[in-house]
Parts: structure tokens; C-alpha cells; sequence
């Protein structure tokens, strides 16, 4: 998932100012940013209005600390962070609010020439224009002045969420002593909490004879969930889990309540009903096609997840199971599995040695040179790194010439590092601030995600999620890299409406099915043997394994965020967990605990880009399995017809960016609107008319 859309990148320090890391500083330029003198001499000119791009980048010294604050937090980035923030707010308002180049920008699109300018160009102006009603420029002073309070109290709330939500992560450890309390936890998972231990001060801590330290990090929390026979210490964990950060000094209940009931008051500022309109005033959707379709995936979803529980009770009856008349939270993972080992015969953890870390990065760079004609080699050395476990890569055309470069930090670190995975770019693609007599700046990208780390000597032996994830980011990596957009603004990742960001994501995710490549990087990491025939059929017949119940689950947060940015009012009839229990009824087959607090570590919409936005998950996911269908059509047991289509794929949705209107770019691309239909076949689910 893409977490931030900041347009600054880390380590290549521009004018804005310097960060030391010593020190824990941030040194800015009061007159440094460069802003000044194009406000002064901004005119309705293309060449005139081009350089706000490059007032954005070279205020790029935010980016990096804000990189190094998810990746390598610490109480000296903290102290830096919250110095540097309210210029950093500040800047962007001014940016934002600009009347100067607003109105350069309302005479390009008024004046004579502008039938002549190309598309990007269009969509340049047309975003730069609807940013600057959102951002304010439009509201008379006073109006003004309190949406920049609003503006600096909201990103303050934001990095206070994010913090509390690590800090209530790196709270939480279970010590364990008697291995009976753990029985059934696979070999890497007690790897990695005796790791964890020792970590902590067990220094004769091991996998076999403990003592063990159980977290809240997902390489520890999701094992803990799937596989612990001990009902009760699952269900300690997963109270502890979802009640993260609402309580005590770091609860973020308060926050959650501040940032909806400010959001509402901005909306209400610029005009609009509530703040689900403004953010989809630049997005596909509105809030009712979005509502609409999680309402379609919702009701085709929800009979097969109640036959999900259904088929859970009777496997758990049939076990002996003395809960299996009263299935709950905390045995829906556990029971989930023992039924796919049963149905599939398939043991996750079983399948680890399979998948080892540099096996799959060599698949899926296989991969990308099968669909995209590019080559990715190691250039470990050519810039600095924030862990000795970062690796960096540069993507290279089909004649060997450079293209893009890559950060890639694959493993969890709980003490420092934030959870989830995400992508997000050092620098974009851009023309006119190329250097040193290139044509163009390359893009640089960074990948970030948060599996188990090397144990014992061996590599880093990955999940089958896992191995989705990395494939999922690189996706987001792609479209970044092979752009061919050469304005930087809408080059790459910019500029795309966010709820079109997740297609090439999760288009990469489809093909961890397709034969060729999953066989191709599920080498066995001692032996070298390929996972068996009969395994890989099983898996392909898994992968619709209980989907009404991860449709639903998804449905829940989708809706919970347009429900809380359109219905909730401060001071109203329903409190922010009136509506998530409201919403959970309708959505999970189970209800939320009355307890339940997840809303106060929901960090895509408090503490990232998805505010009334989280349903984009499920409208990318109907594009990129209609786009993957494409491929489905042409034939994937055909190399010829998986490089003519890859090619079409690149040249339109990775290669245009922002530049092109998204549903534009895929009907280019497949020839056609988007229909929903793949998306539910592939879910095993019963289609749904393109009409309905």
C-alpha cells in the first residue's frame, strides 16, 4: 500500500535546508525555499508556471525526515519533526494558497493557446487549479487564516497518531518461560521471539529452550493468531492488539475525534457538505459510486462468509473443539488455518523454506524483464542507507542504459520501525531538473516492508503473503519507475487520482498464481528442489479460501471511513465507535468486541493518505483484475503474448502516469470501460452483472 504522498525524497539534500543526524536537527533557510522571486515574476505562461515544480522538490529535505521517521524513529527525529513542522505546513499553505500563480494558472487555462498545450500539461494546470480552491486560495482572510490553524492542528494530530500507535506496538511483550503456553507456534516464529528476547536482555534466549517474547509487530502477532493452541493467550493478544493506543497517555481516541471533528470544519469552509467530498473532488469516485460498489462486493460477499463461519463450527465440532459452538475473534485465524492444512494440505509455515527472500526478488525480476523488457541489477554502494539490511538497485532498458533506481528495506524492526508495508518515491521523474547535462532526472523509488528477518543462518524464509506483499509494493515501485511522463508533476505516481493508484499493485499480486513465475522462485532454500506440482495446484485452488470473509473485512474499513467522513458530527447521536459497531454489524459476520478500538491505530486515514479514500483499495482491485484479465485473454501458457501485452500494460498504465486521466489510460490499455466480473471470478464469488 502507498502510505504518503509527500513530493520530497530522502538523501539527496536540496535547498530547504540540512538534517543531522547527530544532532537531531533540522537546519532550515528562512528565505532558502526559492519562493519569493517566481511568486514576484510568476506569469500565464507554460515555461513561467512550470517552475512550482521545481519549488516543490527543492523543499525536499521534509521527505527525507519523514522517511527516516517511519523506517529509523527515534526521540531525536521526533524532537526535529515537531520543530521543522509548522514551517513545513506553513510553506505549503503559501505554496498552496498562492494567489499569484493561482491566477497565472486560471490565465493559462483561459487564454488562446490552451487548446495547444499537450495532455499532461492539461491535467497540470486543471489539478494545480482544483489544489488551490482545496487548499484555500478562494476564502477571504479571516475564513483563510482559521483553515491554516485547521492545516497546522491537523498535521500535529496526524504524526501524534502515528507515534502512539508505535509506541503502543513496542509496549506490549509477553514473556514466555514454558513452552507449553506456545505449543503449535512454527520453529520460525519461536526463532524470531527468542530473538526478540534476547533483544531484550535474555541473552541465552533460543528457539528450543526459550524464554520467548511475544509482540504486537505482525511477524509476531499473526503467527501468534494462526497457529497457538493456547486459546487464552490468543486471546490476550488479540485484545491487546485491537485496543492498541486508546488508553493512557498514549491513547489516540481524543485524536481520532479532533482530526474528524477538524476535517468536518474545513469541508464546511471550503463549501462543501462534508470532508468525503473533498477528498473525492480529486478522485474517480463519488461518494456514491464508491458506496455502490462496496455495497456490490458486500452483498456477494456476505452469504459465502456466513457459509465461511458455518464450515469453521463444523471443522472445529468435528476436532473436538470445545469452542466450536462459540467461534470467536480469537479463533477464527487458528481454526482458518487447521481447516486450509485439512482442505488443502497446505501448512504455511511448511512452505516457508520455499520461498527465501533472494530467490523471490530474483522471480520477480525475472518477471519484469519478461513483461517490461528491463533488467534490474544490484548497485549496493551507489548511495547511502538508513540499515545495513537495505539493499539498492538500478532498473536498466533493454540496451543497458540506467532508468530508475530502488531503495529496498525488507525486514521488521519493532524498535524503530513503523508496521505494514509501503512504497514511495525518492525523486520523480522530471525534464527540467535534470542535471549535470542529462536529459532527464531518473526516478528513484523506495520499497518498504516488514517480513521476518534472517534467523539462525538462514535467509529470510517468507510467507506466501509475504511473498504478495513484496510483489504488491514493487507494483506501486513500477509505475513510479517506467514512467515516460517527463513533467515531473504528473510523472510516475503523481498526479494519479488516488483511487487508481493501487491498480499496478495489486496487478503485480495475480501473478503469484501464474505458474511459471511462482515455480520459478519457490526453490527449496537448502536443497534447491522446486515446490511440488500437486502444492502449487493446491495453492491455486486456496486462493478463493474463504474470500467472503477477507471481501468483508476489507468492505468494513472502506465503509467505516466514508461513514465517519460523511454521518459522524461532533457532539452528535453517534459516537466514532457507535459508528464502527454500527458498521461492523453490517459487515462482519462476527461483530466487533464492544471493546474493540481499532479505529485508534487506523493509521491509512488519521496518519496517512487514505482519508474517505480507503475504499480505493476495492476500486483499483476491480481494474487491476480486469487489467490482469487482459493477459488471461491472450494466453499466460504463451511467453509471446505475455511480452506483446506486457508491453501494452507499460506503455499505458506504467508509462503515462498522471498525465492521461486514469479511465482513459485503461480503456488504452484494454480496450474497454472496467467491468467487475474479474474481480469476482477470481474471488470464486458468483459474477455480477456489468449492468447491476
Amino acid at each position: 500500500m502507498k502510505l504518503s504522498n509527500l513530493q520530497e525524497g530522502p538523501f539527496v539534500w536540496g535547498g530547504g535546508g540540512s538534517y543531522s543526524q547527530s544532532s537531531g536537527r533540522f537546519a532550515h533557510t528562512p528565505n532558502g525555499n526559492g519562493f519569493d522571486e517566481p511568486e514576484r515574476t510568476v506569469e500565464p505562461t507554460w515555461q513561467s508556471c512550470g517552475a512550482v515544480g521545481k519549488i516543490v522538490d527543492r523543499w525536499c529535505g521534509l521527505g527525507a525526515i519523514n522517511h527516516l521517521k517511519m523506517v529509523k524513529d527515534s526521540a531525536e527525529l521526533r524532537i526535529a519533526i515537531e520543530e521543522v513542522q509548522p514551517e513545513k505546513v506553513k510553506f505549503q499553505l503559501r505554496l498552496g494558497q498562492s494567489k499569484p500563480i493561482y491566477n497565472a494558472f486560471k490565465s493559462i487555462q483561459d487564454s488562446p493557446f490552451w487548446s495547444n498545450l499537450t495532455e499532461p500539461r492539461k491535467r497540470i494546470v486543471e489539478a494545480q487549479i482544483k489544489e488551490a480552491v482545496l487548499n484555500g486560495v478562494a476564502l477571504e482572510d479571516e475564513k483563510r487564516e482559521k483553515f491554516n490553524e485547521i492545516e497546522q492542528e491537523l498535521e500535529k494530530l496526524s504524526q501524534k497518531f502515528s507515534e502512539n500507535v508505535l509506541d503502543a506496538t513496542k509496549k506490549f511483550e509477553k514473556l514466555i518461560t514454558d513452552k507449553k503456553e506456545i505449543e503449535g507456534l512454527p520453529p520460525s516464529a519461536l526463532g524470531l521471539a527468542a530473538q526478540t528476547a534476547a533483544s531484550k536482555g535474555h541473552e541465552n534466549a533460543s528457539a528450543e529452550d526459550g524464554p520467548w517474547v511475544i509482540t504486537l509487530d505482525a511477524p509476531s502477532f499473526t503467527p501468534v493468531m494462526q497457529h497457538v493452541k493456547n486459546r487464552s493467550l490468543r486471546e490476550e493478544v488479540y485484545r491487546a492488539y485491537v485496543t492498541r493506543a486508546s488508553s493512557g497517555d498514549i491513547d489516540n481516541s481524543p485524536i481520532v475525534a479532533k482530526i474528524l471533528e477538524l476535517r468536518l470544519e474545513k469541508a464546511k469552509l471550503l463549501g462543501y457538505n462534508n470532508y468525503a467530498e473533498v477528498s473525492m473532488a480529486m478522485k474517480m469516485a463519488t461518494i456514491r459510486s464508491a458506496e455502490e460498489l462496496l455495497e456490490k462486493v458486500r452483498s456477494a460477499s456476505w452469504d459465502p462468509a456466513v457459509q465461511d463461519m458455518e464450515e469453521l463450527k463444523v471443522f472445529a465440532r468435528e476436532k473436538g473443539a470445545a469452542e466450536a459452538d462459540n467461534l470467536t475473534h480469537w479463533d477464527i485465524s487458528f481454526w482458518s488455518e487447521r481447516l486450509r492444512e485439512a482442505k488443502y494440505n497446505i501448512n504455511e509455515e511448511e512452505l516457508r523454506p520455499y520461498f527465501s527472500l533472494p530467490k523471490v526478488m530474483d522471480g520477480l525480476f525475472s518477471l519484469a524483464n519478461a513483461l517490461f523488457d528491463i533488467n534490474i541489477e544490484p548497485a549496493d554502494g551507489l548511495a547511502p542507507v538508513w540499515n545495513p539490511d537495505v539493499r539498492f538497485y538500478c532498473v536498466k532498458d533493454s540496451s543497458g542504459n540506467p532508468i530508475a533506481y530502488f531503495y529496498f528495506d525488507p525486514y521488521s524492526r519493532p524498535s524503530e520501525k513503523r508496521g505494514g508495508a509501503w512504497m514511495d518515491e525518492v525523486f520523480a521523474r522530471s525534464r527540467v531538473l535534470a542535471r549535470d547535462g542529462s536529459p532527464v532526472r531518473l526516478p528513484v523509488a523506495h520499497m518498504v516492508c516488514n517480513q521476518t528477518p534472517p534467523l539462525g543462518g538462514k535467509p529470510s524464509l517468507m510467507t506466501f503473503r509475504e511473498v504478495e506483499t513484496v510483489f504488491h509494493e514493487f507494483g506501486h515501485a513500477l509505475q513510479h519507475m517506467l514512467t515516460k511522463q517527463d513533467e515531473g508533476l504528473v510523472a510516475g505516481i503523481r498526479g494519479i487520482e488516488w483511487d487508481a493508484v493501487e491498480l499496478p499493485s495489486q496487478f503485480m499480486e495475480n501473478w503469484c498464481y501464474h505458474r511459471d513465475t511462482l515455480m520459478s522462485i519457490a526453490k527449496h532454500y537448502e536443497t534447491g528442489e522446486s515446490l511440488p506440482e500437486e502444492v502449487y495446484l493446491k495453492l491455486l485452488a486456496a486462493r478463493t479460501f474463504r474470500a467472503g470473509s477477507m471481501n468483508l473485512r476489507q468492505i468494513r474499513f472502506a465503509s467505516l471511513d466514508l461513514e465517519l467522513h460523511t454521518k459522524y458530527t461532533p457532539d452528535g447521536p453517534e459516537s466514532i465507535y457507535d459508528i464502527d459497531q454500527r458498521v461492523g454489524n453490517r459487515t462482519q459476520v462476527i461483530p466487533p468486541l464492544p471493546e474493540d478500538r481499532f479505529l485508534c491505530s487506523f493509521s491509512h486515514i488519521f496518519a496517512g493518505g487514505y482519508a474517505a479514500g480507503y475504499y480505493s483499495y476495492k476500486w483499483a482491485e476491480v481494474l487491476s483484475a480486469d487489467a490482469f484479465s487482459a493477459f488471461e485473454d491472450a494466453g499466460l501458457d504463451s511467453d509471446k503474448a505475455i511480452k506483446e501485452t506486457g508491453q501494452r500494460f507499460r506503455e499505458t498504465v506504467l508509462a503515462l502516469g498522471g498525465g492521461k486521466a486514469p479511465l482513459q489510460v485503461f480503456v488504452e490499455f484494454r480496450g474497454r470501460e472496467p467491468s467487475p466480473e474479474p474481480l469476482l471470478r477470481h474471488n470464486g464469488l458468483l459474477p455480477i452483472p456489468a449492468s447491476a
